[in-house]
Order: C-alpha cells, then structure tokens, then sequence
C-alpha cells in the first residue's frame, strides 16, 4: 500500500500543477509552495545555490547510472517525483532511512523566521495562537522583537473582540531595542481576567462582625490589622489573615468618628470631644487629650504628632507620646471636615467652603 500526501490524497492521483501558498496577498509575491527551479535542497545543503555538490561518502564510488536516473528526475512533475520518493523510501534499509533523517533534519532546524523580510515573518507568525508567540518571544533577540509587534497583539485582540486600549498611545522601552505593546497588554490583561473568573482560586470574602447594627464611622489598615471605629462607641482590633477580633477598645463616652493607626498605636477621635491614644496589642488607653469644644471629626497622624479637626472650628496638633497640646489653629468658622499633616504644614477643609494651609509651629494660617 502506498503512502499518501499530507491532504490525504494518493500522490499518483495529483494532477500536474503546482499549490499555491495560502493567503492571496503574498501568493502574488512569492509564488508556488516549492522551491524555485535553480533552488534544490543539495543548494540549501551546500549553503549557496548554484555551487557544485561535494560527496558526502568518499569512499564509495557513484554508479554510472546515477546521474541518467537524477536527469530523468529532474524532467518529472511534482507529483511524479514524490510517487518515486515514496518508493524509494519503501525499499530503503532502516539505516538508509537514518541517514536520510540526519542530512534532511538539520535543514528544517535553520532559522528562517530571520531570513524572511520583517513583514513575510510576521505574516508567518500571525497564524500563530497566542501561547505559542509567548513561546517564540524566548527564541532569540529578534524573534522576541517579532513576537512584541503591536499589530500582530492587535490583531489577536480583534480575533477574540478586545476593544483598543485606552494607552494606546502611551508607548514606553521595556529594555534597549524593546517597544512596549500596549494590544499585548490588553491581551494579557483580557486573558488572565478570563483564567481568573473560568478556574481563579477565589476565596470567600470574610466579613468582620462585632459592632453589631451600629454604623462603621472610620477604618484604618495597617499591615496585618485592621482598626474599625463605630458610632457604638468603641473601636476594634482585626486580624486581617484571620478575620478575627483581637482587641475591643472601650473608653469614649460618644460614637467614634476619626482614627489613625500606626504599628501598634491607634488614636480615636469622638463626639465626646476627646482624643485617645491605645496600645493595640493590649487594648490600653495610653493617653486622654482633652481640648475640643465638639465632635473630633477628623485626624492625621505624622510621627509622634497627630493633628485634630473639630466641630468647633478649630485644629490642635497634639504630642502623642506626652498627651500635650502644643498648638492651636483657629480661623475657619465652621466645622472642620478633613486635614493632613507632613511635619511641617497642616492643610484642612471646613464647612466654611475654604482651604487652609498653615505653618503649627506660629499658628498662623
């Protein structure tokens, strides 16, 4: 039984002719699927078409009928030189078919992704899957600069309805000679999305329960703990690996509207119109400031020094380590809602519609 051609039709019924390569584009410019008639594979072998083949066993010597039988050879058709290797190939020795194996193998292990101009070698990986151009970057310098192109990612995204991404433009170096692809990254992006909701390892969410129908005023998270201020008055402790309540502090007479957290001090601010300073991992108030005329509606903590906003307009920057008051920031006339504190320069937001910026150590806004 004879051996059949790759599409599964018996070589002795092909009729004469050559295929052409698929996509009509390039069937234009490079013509049929076979080597061109001065192109032999003894020419690919030897390294420059044209020069004379040197024998590769010396020590035998050609039949006399070798060179009639390779010109009778050369006059058949496509077909009819594949129905001749084929049975060839069939009266071939396994060791015979070994030595073919090794003159033919390293031919197909050339490189000729480089040899092709730049546009022929990405229309050649194009027909590649996503995976597998990930695959080619790994290659060499230039198969990686080939596997980056940003129209080739476009394309996969318009294959799998990605829209344009919105840094589309934002073009940056990843390394010398390395473009960034943004349609690469809005592949990627789209593709882990998918893996994640199809097969993700997706964990419950915990929720954390203790201050019980009261509403959460403040929060603060800070490494593996988190800080939760409620208007039940008191503020708890989590551990953000386990979803447990490790402290509840108690202490303020009013709901807890501000905090900050830092290591382990945390400091509360509440409609009582004080300011306390706890110790986390024991759940000790280390210090009560007293000051405020109302509600401590919010705070910011740099270092050792904390500043506070209150309802009654005005701002104090505390020692947190002394529980002293070392400044006071009037001039807003209504309620102060939100401040921040780099050292040096406090800046707050009130209910009067203005900003200030102030410098603590003077007072002065």
């Amino acid at each position: 039984m004879k051996r059949k051609s790759e599409n599964g039709l018996d070589n002795r019924a092909l009729s004469p002719g050559k295929k052409l390569c698929k996509g009509s584009e390039y069937n234009r410019t490079l013509g049929p699927c076979v080597p061109s008639p001065t192109t032999t594979f003894g020419d690919l072998r030897n390294g420059k078409p044209g020069q004379g083949r040197r024998r590769r066993i010396p020590s035998v010597a050609p039949p006399p009928e070798l060179q009639d039988w390779l010109r009778t050879f050369q006059r058949w058709s496509g077909p009819e030189k594949l129905l001749a290797l084929d049975e060839l190939i069939d009266r071939c020795e396994p060791s015979q078919i070994k030595y073919m194996m090794q003159v033919i193998e390293p031919q197909f292990q050339r490189d000729f992704i480089s040899l092709l101009p730049k546009e022929l070698a990405l229309y050649v990986l194009s027909f590649l899957e996503p995976r597998d151009l990930l695959r080619a970057a790994q290659t060499c310098r230039y198969w990686r600069v080939l596997a980056e192109d940003n129209l080739l990612w476009r394309e996969k995204c318009r294959e799998e309805g990605i829209e344009e991404p919105l840094n589309l433009r934002k073009r940056r170096l990843l390394s010398p000679g390395f473009m960034y692809s943004p349609w690469k990254f809005a592949f990627m992006r789209q593709h882990k999305i998918d893996m994640n909701w199809r097969s993700g390892d997706l964990r419950a969410p915990k929720v954390l329960k203790g201050h019980d129908d009261h509403v959460i005023t403040c929060l603060q998270f800070c490494g593996n703990r988190i800080v939760s201020g409620s208007d039940d008055n008191t503020l708890k402790v989590w551990s953000a690996v386990t979803g447990e309540c490790v402290q509840t502090l108690v202490g303020h007479t009013g709901g807890v509207w501000s905090s900050q957290m830092r290591d382990n001090i945390v400091i509360s601010g509440s409609t009582d119109r004080t300011l306390k300073v706890w110790n986390a991992d024991t759940g000790e108030c280390v210090h009560t400031l007293y000051g405020h005329t109302s509600t401590v509606r919010c705070m910011h903590l740099h270092g050792s020094r904390v500043v506070s906003g209150s309802r009654d307009a005005t701002l104090r920057l505390w020692d947190i380590e002394t529980g002293q008051c070392l400044h006071v920031l009037m001039g807003h006339v209504a309620a102060v809602r939100c401040v921040q504190y780099d050292g040096h320069k406090v800046v707050s937001g009130a209910y009067d519609y203005t900003v200030k910026v102030w410098d603590p150590e003077s007072e002065s806004c």
